[in-house]
Order: C-alpha cells, then structure tokens, then sequence
C-alpha cells in the first residue's frame, strides 16, 4: 500500500528504493521509528511494481511503465521518470503521463510535476501540466490558487493572469494575504495594471508585505492623473501619500517621498515639522529615521533630543538616522548601551561599532556579567570583539559559562578563532591563562600553536 502527499517524499521513495535494489530482490524497509517517506510497502504486486519503476536497471524501469498504465496510485512515480536520463524510459513515462493527467489528477501532481520541473529534463512535465491547465475553466483552476504549495500557486495564479481570468480587486486582495512573496508581487503589478481603483488601493495600502504596500502607494501618483495633469498639494493623492511617510519599512517612506514631490510637497519639511518636539509622545518612529534618509548633518539637532524619547522605538530610529548622516559620536551614544531597550541598544551597538577601540574596556567587560540583561551583554562582546586583541579573548573567555547557550556558543567560536596581534604583548601570562581555560574548545595541538604565536614557551 502506498500514500503520501508530499513529493519530497516520492523523490526520497525513489532514491532509497534503486538503494535497496543492491542484490536485485531487496525491498525498501526504514529502521523503526526514523523519519522519513510516509510510505509502507507490502509484498503486493503493486508494491514490487513500484520499487521497479525505481530500479537501478533502465530496461527494468522501461518495463514496468508498461504495467504501470491504469494505476493512480503510481503516477507520482511514473511523473519522476519523465525525468529519467534514459531517454526509452524517460519518452515512455512522458507518454503514459499525457494519457492520465486531467483535471482531476492535475491538483494532486502539480505540487511534485514543478518540484522535478528544475531537473535538467525536468521540461516535459511542466509543458504537459500547462496544457491541461491553459484551458481550464475558472472553478476547476480555483482550487490550485489556493493551494498549500507555494510553487503551485505561483504556477497557478501566472496561468490566470495571463488570461485574464481574475478581477483586479481580487488581485489586490490577493497581493495583500498570500504569504508567498512572488505570488504578492505577480498579483500586485496585475492588480495595477489592470486598475487603480479604491478597490484595488485600499488592500494593496493595508498590506503587511512593504512590497505589496510600496506597489500600492506608487500606484497613487497614476490614480490621481488619468488625465495626465499631476495632483496638487493638498490633494487626496497627496494626503493618502503623506500617510505613508512615516511607514515602518524604508522601501515604502522612498516610495512615498516620491510621490509626495510629484504633488509639488516637501518630505524634508514634513519631517522636520514631525521631529520638532521631542517630547511628542505621538511621534511614529518611521518618522524618525524618515528625516535621516532625505535630510543632512543640520538634522542632527532635531535627532540629538528624540533618543532621549521615552518610546523605544523612537529612540533606536533617532540613532539609525545619526549614524546615518554620519554624526554618531561615540562619547554621546556610550550611555545608550545601558538602554533597558534590546532595539535601542542593538542601533547603538551598529553606530559604536567602527570606534569600539575608543571605548572604556573596562565597562564593556563589567557589562559581561551574567546578572545583567542578555541584549547588553551581547552588545558589549561585540565591541570588545571589535576592539580584538587581548580584549576580545578575555571578553570570549568571560561568556564561556555564559547562561545563554547562544552567547555561550558564540563565544566558543570567538575563542576557536582568536589568534595573537601585534598588541597582544609577547608572553603574557594573562593569554597562556585565558588560553588554557579553552583547551576543551582548541584541542592540545591547536593551543600549543597559538601559545606559540603568542610567545608563549613550554
């Protein structure tokens, strides 16, 4: 008896079974309990057909495609030789295949048809799926738009756009739900292009994906000037535009600049007017590092307070946006490492990064303590490793007992990789000690050697 839904599984059938056929009698059986196909294959006829249709021999595999006709169940493998490197078998299992795929067995093969469509001859199976779908009414098509597998529903929803089968509003609702990248973006652009109404706005601007609403706030600027004149300041167009300045995702606050300076306004000044008062406790942090991205170095004054904002969010923006205009000063932003904000402190961490070596040691290595807050420990073993040297041995020694396993882990690897600079003194005792405390991570060859480089003796 066989089952199984997953075409991985058919795929790893196949593998094991031409394995299992060594000695030409052998039948696939798994070790109790392992994981593996969802397949269970008795000693019936059908059962040993299968096993043949995978078997090492060619001849044999040809043979068995024969009696394998009229058998449902055996179609999965019958798809998978139409991959065969033996063209007889390969031109057989094709043939035996155009016979049996409808629209009835069509759902159910898709999913393995397209995973063995990226196989050198792969082609074939993909070409015979196509036409069967290409005419295929709306209602029997439907369920594959749906379908769990995202390659099918890729597969599914280019054929109904192709022909024009699906409204633009449902386009854009799809391009807003379905979880699948490629699948949002091909029904997105249909969507647009097909048409620019609230119907097709409205989901693409409320979409989780920033793609799907960056298409979507694009497409505003061409729904407000069919008649080619472009909107005015002030607009609907340039209101729904504004709304989108301040978005979580970069990709969307470029988008929406653009269309705002295609109304004739200007996004600097928006920001500059939101950013004013940094005691705004209203003030979306989008904004924040919205100012950062179109403004320059005389902004610094507005983001200076905002990452003394009592929003976390609005904090870790205000020290996005200063390292991006280049005026992250290291003496000013040392205090935010200490932040009770892992976002805050991980922005900071990025900006402190290039000057790490002008940090206190010293405070870095007593913020290593298991007692403090897991986001500060990792922030302060990554400047000490940044600093390298003598610093970042003893800051990966300090994590080895580390009570998060991550942390602990990624120091192993700091201690494995570490090797003497020229800073490090020649001989230090302090390193023969740090380095004797990773003998279980360096193995005795491995620390004999970087004792050595060290200067290390005996």
């Amino acid at each position: 008896m066989l089952s199984g839904d997953d075409p991985r599984a058919w795929l790893e059938l196949d593998a094991a079974a031409r394995d299992g056929h060594g000695n030409g009698t052998r039948e696939l059986a798994g070790p109790a309990g392992a994981a593996g196909p969802s397949f269970a294959l008795g000693r019936s006829g059908e059962a040993r057909l299968a096993l043949a249709l995978c078997h090492r021999d060619g001849r044999v595999r040809e043979r068995a495609l024969v009696s394998a006709a009229g058998r449902p169940r055996l179609l999965p493998l019958v798809v998978i030789r139409t991959t065969d490197w033996a063209g007889p078998v390969r031109e057989r299992a094709q043939e035996l295949l155009r016979g049996a795929l409808d629209m009835d067995t069509a759902p159910r093969l898709a999913p393995l048809i397209l995973l063995v469509g990226h196989r050198a001859r792969g082609g074939a199976g993909v070409e015979l799926l196509t036409e069967v779908l290409r005419t295929a009414p709306m209602d029997q098509l439907a369920p594959l738009l749906t379908h769990p597998d995202p390659p099918v529903r890729r597969f599914a929803h280019r054929l109904a756009v192709g022909r024009g089968l699906l409204p633009p509003a449902e386009l854009a609702r799809t391009a807003a739900r379905d979880p699948d990248t490629v699948v949002q973006t091909l029904c997105a652009e249909a969507a647009i292009a097909a048409g620019t109404g609230d119907d097709v706005l409205a989901p693409l601007l409320g979409a989780r994906n920033p793609q799907v609403r960056a298409a979507g706030v694009t497409a505003l600027r061409r729904a407000a000037q069919p008649d080619g004149v472009p909107p005015r300041e002030g607009s609907r167009v340039w209101t729904r535009a504004e709304g989108f300045l301040a978005d979580r995702a970069p990709v969307v606050r470029a988008c929406a600049r653009y269309v705002v300076r295609q109304c004739g306004g200007d996004p600097h000044a928006w920001y500059r007017a939101r950013c004013a008062d940094p005691g705004d406790a209203a003030l979306p942090p989008g904004a924040v590092v919205g100012l950062a991205e179109c403004g320059d170095r005389t902004d610094t004054a507005l983001l200076w307070p905002l990452a003394e904002h009592p929003q976390p969010g609005v904090r870790a923006r205000a020290v996005a946006g200063l390292r991006l205009l280049d005026s992250a000063d290291a003496g000013r932003l040392a205090r935010l490492l200490h932040d009770a904000a892992p976002g805050v402190v991980r922005e900071t961490t990025e900006s402190l990064l290039p000057s790490a070596r002008s940090l206190d040691a010293s405070v870095l290595t007593g913020m290593l303590a298991p007692a403090r807050p897991r986001h500060q420990r990792v922030a302060a073993f990554r400047l000490l490793e940044a600093c390298g040297g003598l610093a970042r041995l003893r800051a990966a020694v300090a994590l080895l007992d580390d009570p998060d396993a991550r942390v602990r882990a990624r120091a192993e690897r700091s201690v494995q990789a570490w090797r003497a600079t020229a800073d490090v003194p020649p001989g230090s005792a302090e390193v023969g000690r740090l380095l004797d405390r990773g003998r279980r991570l360096l193995g005795d060859d491995v620390l004999r050697r970087r004792r050595w480089e060290a200067g290390l003796r005996g």
